[in-house]
């Protein structure tokens, strides 16, 4: 018998039947259509808003609305064939990435939707690659098979050349561009034809048209072909050339998504009503469930090194993840997947990073912008709580009778600031007021004062990331402040091997504060292109205790925060702690934090420093009258260009170029192309700056 959980007023739903994914993919792919189509089907909205009217359910928020993009994710949940599928709609601009980030990490499946026509673009390599660092299963919905120039074909191939999975096509378009009518069911060998005059809600069912036999025949056989590899049984059959019953295909491709061997890939065309609900099968058939995921594993908050496994049981003790943080007033909304357990409202629960117990006054379930109350919830759902006052995103929340720490959310790096200041000194308080609420609830947010001109700095993840904060501040929060011009965010780190030590010694309050040690730095290239840090701790005697260690740890990140060069984040770099000379009466952690931080800036001075730029992966699709223009201008921005290919009746470009030469290139982009070039950028490594530049940035 199954586990069931109770869905606040809608039905008793058995765990295996609930379905928690994201929809990701890059900008103007269709994610937002493609979930407004899936809220009209599923029966939770009578109307299918437009993206270009502003009128969609997930993109509520007057910016969304105004630019046409998704800014914030999103989350609904809707019915579907007595399944229950939590929704979230992610941004598909590389600036709100973060968005994504944090959703997949608590997401078990995710959609995602491609362009026909473009295929793989950047921002789809990133949500993929986030999609694999959580080893989240996927789907594959290539949408706006009605534009002009789509090619399924071609967009099967960049998948699987791009982003190297093994797609398994379960459908065979009928027609493509202007003459896109419906779609093959490779597993049925059925032809379906949705009623555009009924907006899709209905199909026909027909025979396979005559010119697309011979090619669905042996699409059916690569697919029977990757089935039969699931098992010997189904093997046996397909080499007898029996036949193979739908449910065994079915349960054999739900078996390789779920092991991420094999991604299954769907057809269709939101905007004109088809695909979408084969689409929502997929979800059912093939993506997890919450009792699919494997046990969540998290580490004892009381015993270091002693790891959990958390698995998804309504009686088992609370243990849930803080993934976002809605500023509001009079109080914050936290978004929390639960991994274990049943939560209840008028409850308290641990958080384990800051030692403080949270008050859970409230539960909602999203639906966009509306909030239904929830008396409980349980493992395997993902609600909204108001109460918690010190918990922040990627904390964990959990019993305290079990005090567990999960994984928490990573997030990169930002690559530009501008400076804010507010128009008026009495709006000084509600600036840093107003700074705090946004950096509450987007950790990609960093605010920091140049210690140069006593400005505040807004570091963001591109510009308009910056933009839209800014935004904010002015419309909802009602600060009017001044903004600078906008600036790279570069980066320190070290190149040789480095020794410093450092001694502190000062009379503070009636009590002498002493300590010195000595530290090695060197720089450290992580594997997997992320930027990372290490410290390890070298063999002292007599053994340091634990609080004068983590001071050192604290003196140590904290210098780290600003280099020697220009003041800029150190990444990249591990610290072996050599030697510690602590004294019993007058050492404290005071003195360690401070010797810390004068060793780490000595080591690095002697690590032969080098200044580091963010250098953005470029994609430029051009008409070719306008493509030596916009070659010439690459190369004036110090552009690496990796590749040029033919797209149909396009060109284009991928280079590397360092994101100082890009502020303002969409609006010269625009004029060398008589605005017909698009371009799109996303992060891609920090690289040494020339000694000619850094002589300009540094002095």
């Amino acid at each position: 018998m199954g586990l069931f959980v109770n869905l606040g007023g809608w039905m008793n739903v058995e765990l295996s039947k609930i379905r928690n994914i994201g929809i990701a993919a890059h900008i103007d792919a269709g994610k937002t259509t493609t979930t407004e189509r899936v809220l009209y089907y599923t029966g939770r909205t009578h109307r299918m808003g437009e993206v270009d009217e502003g009128t969609t359910t997930t993109d509520y928020d007057e910016q969304e609305q105004r630019r046409g993009i998704t800014i914030y994710s999103a989350a609904v949940t809707c019915p579907w064939k007595d399944h229950t599928i939590n929704l979230i709609d992610t941004p598909g601009h590389v600036d709100f990435t973060a968005e994504v980030e944090r959703s997949l990490r608590v997401l078990d499946g995710m959609i995602a939707v491609f362009d026909a026509r473009e295929g793989v673009e950047p921002q789809s390599e990133t949500v993929w690659r986030q999609a694999d660092k959580y080893h989240v299963p996927r789907v594959c919905f290539i949408n706006k098979m009605d534009r002009l120039g789509a090619d399924f074909e071609r967009a099967v191939q960049s998948i699987r050349h791009r982003l190297h999975p093994h797609p398994l096509l379960l459908q065979w378009p009928i027609g493509a561009g202007d003459e896109f009518k419906g779609l093959v069911d490779l597993v049925t060998m059925r032809a379906v034809y949705y009623r555009a005059d009924e907006l899709g809600a209905n199909f026909d069912l027909g025979d396979i048209p005559a010119g697309l036999e011979r090619v669905c025949q042996d699409a059916r056989r690569r697919l029977l072909e990757a089935v039969a590899e699931s098992s010997e049984a189904l093997m046996e059959k397909y080499l007898r050339d029996e036949p193979i019953p739908e449910e065994d295909i079915r349960r054999a491709v739900r078996q390789a998504t779920l092991e991420r061997r094999q991604i299954p890939v769907f057809f269709g065309s939101a905007l004109r009503y088809i695909g979408v609900q084969p689409l929502l099968d997929a979800v059912c058939d093939f993506l997890p469930s919450p009792l699919d995921v494997p046990p969540v594993k998290a580490g004892d908050a009381k015993r270091p090194g002693v790891v959990h496994e958390i698995t998804c049981d309504p009686k088992r003790p609370v243990v849930g993840l803080v993934f976002k943080i809605v500023a509001e007033k009079p109080v914050d909304l936290f978004f929390l997947r639960l991994y274990s357990g049943t939560l209840k409202g008028n409850s308290r629960l641990l958080n384990t990073a800051t030692g403080d117990k949270e008050n859970i006054s409230r539960i909602y379930r999203l639906f966009a912008k509306r909030r239904d109350q929830l008396d409980e919830a349980y493992a395997g759902d993902i609600v909204a709580v108001i109460g918690p006052k010190q918990s922040l995103t990627g904390h964990s929340l959990c019993d305290p009778r079990q005090p567990v720490v999960l994984e928490s959310i990573s997030f990169p790096e930002t690559v530009i600031s501008v400076s804010v200041e507010p128009r008026s000194s009495k709006d000084r308080d509600r600036l840093f007021d107003a700074l705090q609420a946004v950096v509450r609830q987007d950790p990609t947010i960093r605010v920091a004062a140049n210690p140069e001109t006593g400005q505040t700095l807004i570091s963001g993840m591109g510009e308009l990331h910056v933009e839209v904060v800014i935004q904010r501040i002015r419309s909802e929060m009602n600060v009017e402040v001044t903004v600078g011009k906008p600036r790279v965010s570069y980066r320190e780190t070290v190149t040789a091997i480095g020794e410093g030590s450092g001694s502190f010694d000062r009379q503070i309050g009636g009590r002498r504060h002493l300590a010195s040690l000595e530290l090695k730095i060197e720089p450290l290239d992580p594997k997997d292109g992320d930027r990372k840090s290490e410290i390890v701790h070298g063999a002292s005697e007599p053994p340091l205790s634990s609080e004068h260690s983590q001071a050192i740890e604290r003196g140590i990140l904290d210098a780290a925060q600003s280099g020697v060069l220009g003041g800029y984040a150190v990444i990249n770099w591990r610290v072996t702690i050599l030697e510690t000379q602590e004294d019993e009466a007058d050492s404290s952690e005071l003195a360690f934090e401070n010797a810390a931080r004068i060793a780490f800036y000595a080591a690095m001075q002697a690590g032969q420093p080098v200044l580091l730029e963010p250098i953005m992966d470029v994609e430029v699709i051009t008409p070719d009258d306008y493509f030596g223009s916009i070659m010439a201008d690459l190369n004036t921005r110090r552009a690496s260009v990796r590749d040029t290919t033919v797209r149909g009746q396009e060109r284009v470009i991928l280079a590397s170029v360092p994101l100082s030469q890009l502020f303002g290139y969409v609006t010269r982009l625009r004029s060398l192309s008589q605005g017909r070039a698009t371009c799109s950028m996303t992060p891609s490594h920090y690289a040494p700056v020339s000694s000619v530049e850094m002589k300009s940035l540094v002095g």
